[in-house]
């Protein structure tokens, strides 16, 4: 069979693709090294500064910020929420798709719904009443709680457990005298790891990006990440060289934890590809 060749046109779509897509970090990083009167200039200036190193210590010794605190804040509570959410959903997901109970139908048509209410927005103030009742405002308790599950993490590991594990597999397996949280650990984790990597990394961005909810349970003095970059700003006036210093501080962990996922990404679509 004869390898796909690309067009030119194809070459050129893709080239303009990885621009727009890089752009915006180049762009970061240019203003992260510039001093505030450049970050404004007309016309813009497109080459990076000298001023990145002290732009960076500005931001983390900034007393109104906290940012290594913020840091700190965002990575933990990402990664309880991430572990929980894959743990939980690839359970639930196996059981959704491979085993036979009574409901299972009606349960998950009821975990597809979850999805179809925009429960952050209707569900902010009595959600904040119980942390209030539980007296745990100010307190990494109040974001991590409320995000353990999720509905689309469910979805996601019962559809790609139904394609990456067989039911054929799964009762010779039990054939064979495995229980059915053995049959989980060795028959189904390593068929929908792909799957897992996936959930995790998205999982993991959406607790790390999230501004609204940790704004209104946390205090200044106990912030996640984005809240302590929209501290940098100054009382009269916008510091965008601290503030985009700050962004690219922030998304070092975001690039580690794609790079440790993503290899688990591809090995799986490598591994299907070779399978087909």
């Amino acid at each position: 069979m004869t390898g796909w060749k690309p067009t030119v046109m194809t070459r050129v779509m893709l080239g303009v693709a990885i621009f727009l897509s890089a752009f915006p970090l180049y762009w970061m990083l240019v203003i992260a090294s510039r001093t505030n009167s450049d970050a404004v200039s007309v016309p813009p200036k497109f080459l990076p500064g000298g001023n990145l190193g002290e732009n960076i210590v500005a931001v983390l010794e900034n007393e109104d910020a906290h940012f290594l605190l913020g840091l700190t804040n965002s990575f933990f509570s990402a990664a309880i929420v991430t572990v929980s959410v894959v743990i939980i959903s690839t359970l639930a997901g196996f059981a959704f798709a491979s085993l036979q109970f009574r409901g299972r139908n009606i349960l998950l048509l009821l975990v597809l719904l979850t999805m179809a209410v925009p429960l952050q927005q209707m569900g902010v103030v009595p959600l904040y009443r119980m942390m209030v009742s539980l007296e745990w405002t100010g307190t990494l308790k109040a974001i991590i709680l409320p995000y353990l599950l999720n509905g689309f993490g469910v979805f996601l590991m019962t559809q790609y457990t139904r394609q990456a594990v067989p039911n054929e597999l799964v009762e010779a397996a039990r054939v064979d005298g495995a229980a059915t949280l053995r049959i989980w650990w060795n028959v189904v984790l390593p068929a929908v790891r792909p799957g897992m990597a996936v959930l995790g990394i998205n999982t993991f961005m959406l607790m790390w990006n999230d501004y609204m909810w940790p704004l209104i349970v946390l205090t200044p003095d106990n912030p996640t990440v984005q809240i302590a970059i929209n501290s940098l700003n100054a009382r009269y006036s916008t510091s965008y060289s601290l503030i985009f210093a700050g962004t690219a501080l922030s998304i070092i962990p975001l690039i580690a934890v794609f790079v440790a996922f993503g290899r688990q990404i591809v090995g799986g679509l490598m591994e299907g590809a070779v399978k087909a």
